[in-house]
């Protein structure tokens, strides 16, 4: 699903964010990207997105080679990729429905098979009943479901998640992890950029550590491995 090899990353100031990193994520793993600020986690994840290229190594997504591949071709790329982030990133002056369906139209998906895709994926988030809501009447744990919901819309391969439970309580974060892991059951493969030490702990999946650009730690089972 992923393959890193021997990638790195120098930016133009001279900064490595990544230095000969190795990483193979196997379909259908749940992985948990762990480290302090500035280590190169958000690199890590704007590779595999391609909106980083590394300067060096071999990097390939879905059977794509990220480095390679024709700009025409990215969006192909893209389509099987699910992103979330912290900051939920959703359209304000459309619904709930409206701003799921929009990962729809712009694969320009049929209009009866998207009403159908939404409704179910707003019943996998628990959000139907809010389908006509905007976002600033939902909370924030309500916001970062829709745009999970969004971002399942089109039965991506893998799921990748920036920082979700950022900026949520201790128990909204519990109830996004849970719609996580059914993801994950579902077969759908989760990287998840995380500073959550109580999620990494109890959950216990895959772990890997970067720091200074080197991943230092990858493990089965694993703990985030740092003072929260």
């Amino acid at each position: 699903m992923i393959r890193m090899h021997n990638v790195s990353k120098v930016y133009a100031n001279g900064t490595i964010a990544l230095d000969h990193v190795n990483v193979h994520i196997r379909k259908g793993e749940f992985v948990f990207i762990v480290g302090a600020s500035g280590a190169g986690k958000s690199t890590f994840i704007k590779m595999l997105l391609r909106e980083e290229l590394p300067t060096s190594g071999e990097l390939q997504v879905n059977g794509h080679d990220v480095i390679h591949m024709a700009h025409e071709d990215v969006p192909y790329l893209r389509r099987g990729l699910g992103v979330i982030f912290q900051d939920y990133r959703l359209l304000p002056d459309k619904t709930v429905f409206e701003n799921v369906a929009f990962a729809m139209q712009v694969i320009e998906a049929p209009r009866r098979l998207m009403q159908h895709s939404v409704n179910a994926v707003l019943d996998i988030v628990g959000l139907r009943e809010k389908f006509r809501c905007f976002p600033s009447q939902l909370s924030g744990g309500e916001q970062q479901r829709v745009a999970i919901a969004r971002a399942i819309v089109n039965n991506p391969s893998i799921v990748i998640a920036d920082e979700p439970t950022g900026n949520l309580d201790p128990e909204t974060s519990w109830d996004i992890m849970d719609i996580f892991q059914r993801i994950n059951q579902s077969g759908t493969t989760i990287v998840m950029a995380t500073h959550d030490k109580n999620i990494v702990d109890t959950m216990q999946r895959r772990v890997i550590a970067i720091e200074n650009g080197h991943i230092v730690r990858d493990e089965q089972q694993g703990v985030y491995g740092y003072e929260a």
